[in-house]
């Protein structure tokens, strides 16, 4: 088991790693719309400003790890709203898009960490260590 630790994705916010890969098998933990550099939210509440800040984190995190979207298995959109749901999209197939679309499970939360509208995690199957 390895921890994986970016600093162009934000610190945790709390006791767990930015990732961990296992056995080829990269897990990486929600991410909402930080600035890595800052540690403040990006967008004020804009659900495509927060939603591109998420994607951005995650994919620094697999990219640390030796990854790109393409190693992209399954992700879990979780938002506060589900009215959201096409906004994140559009902006979600710029990244994954038909040839390379992970699996994917969303759902409506009532609330997320530091006020967010929107967090994503995944998995990626990096097939080495």
């Amino acid at each position: 088991m390895i921890a994986i630790k970016t600093n162009n994705a934000p610190d945790p916010v709390g006791p767990y790693n930015q990732a961990i890969l296992v056995q080829g098998w990269l897990y990486c933990s929600g991410q909402i719309a930080l600035d890595p550099r800052t540690g403040e939210m990006i967008g004020r509440g804009d659900i495509v400003e927060e939603t591109q800040q998420v994607l951005k984190n995650l994919l620094a995190i697999i990219k640390a790890a030796g990854g790109d979207n393409s190693n992209v298995v399954r992700t879990t959109i979780f938002l506060k709203n589900l009215k959201d749901f096409e906004k994140v999209n559009e902006i979600y197939s710029k990244v994954f898009n038909s040839s390379n679309s992970p699996a994917r499970a969303c759902v409506e939360v009532s609330n997320l960490p530091k006020g967010g509208n929107v967090e994503i995690d995944c998995v990626a199957w990096l097939g080495n260590e």
